[in-house]
């Protein structure tokens, strides 16, 4: 496929971190992003709204389309999803990158937590996958070389990763399923349908909040490996790359980058911080 240039993304929860990153990579191309998030207004703790990720496009070279978006409410996706279609003319690839996470014990998981992971994560990378389905399709007739990339991890069973936040798991592992059942779904149409998961944990203002991770900073990348490795898996043909797991760097050195301590918060640090998920 070459490049991303002209290729319309859908991002969810792309107003910032990782999102943002994968979107201003693709802008970079010349892509068209429409950015699918909730925040319309300065968040209190987090940086970044919708407005200023479309400002970051823009000034990286894309094309954006800034829109309110709860990934909870049907009526607000498929708003979205028309609104892009209209502004753009259709929808090559979609980013499921939006998810909810509470790394919590199941007395500290109240309900109202566990429903909004399950939503968030779950149900909205099935239904923003259903919602852009059509258009998806529509760009695989065209020869557009479609792509849904999942932010999920390779699917797992090993009780240790269950063990100190089952509900935070249960919602990433669905995402997971989602990869497995829509790859072979989707196959024969001619869309791709892969998942993308950090070697090591990424600093984003979201994750420096977490316990215990301001201190380690140190040993943590940037975004910017998954962007890039986001960038490297969209380019390839759908039609022969499908219903895989890729670990950023893995998808990296098949695309021939082998430098990662660029993509490093303190470059030349031996002991980076596994991300979650991986043995």
């Amino acid at each position: 496929m070459g490049d991303l240039a002209g290729r319309t993304l859908f991002v969810t929860g792309g107003s910032r971190g990782i999102g943002l990153a994968i979107a201003v990579r693709a802008a970079r191309d010349g892509a068209n992003v429409a950015i699918a998030a909730k925040t319309d207004t300065p968040h209190p703790r987090l940086p970044g709204t919708i407005h200023t990720a479309a400002r970051e496009i823009e000034a990286a070279g894309g094309r954006a389309l800034p829109l309110v978006c709860d990934l909870r409410d049907d009526g607000d996706l498929e708003r979205a999803v028309a609104a892009t279609v209209t502004h753009f003319g259709g929808i090559d690839v979609l980013v499921n990158n939006a998810s909810a996470i509470s790394l919590t014990g199941t007395e500290a998981t109240p309900m109202k937590r566990f429903d909004l992971m399950m939503d968030v994560n779950v149900r909205g990378t099935y239904a923003a996958t259903r919602a852009c389905l059509p258009h998806l399709k529509a760009s695989a007739r065209a020869g557009r070389g479609p792509h849904v990339l999942t932010l999920a991890p390779p699917p797992t069973l090993d009780p240790r990763w269950y063990r100190d936040h089952v509900a935070y798991t249960i919602a990433k592992m669905g995402m997971s399923l989602c990869v497995i059942g829509h790859a072979e779904e989707f196959r024969a149409d001619g869309i791709g349908v892969n998942a993308l998961w950090p070697r090591t944990v990424i600093m984003t203002a979201a994750i420096a909040m977490l316990p215990g991770v301001p201190g380690h900073a140190g040993r943590l990348r940037k975004p910017e490996i998954v962007a890039d490795a986001a960038r490297a898996i969209l380019v390839r043909d759908p039609r022969h790359c499908t219903g895989r797991f890729f670990i950023d760097e893995e998808a990296l050195r098949e695309a021939g980058v082998a430098d990662f301590d660029r993509y490093a918060v303190e470059p030349g640090h031996a002991d980076l911080m596994p991300d979650l998920f991986l043995d």
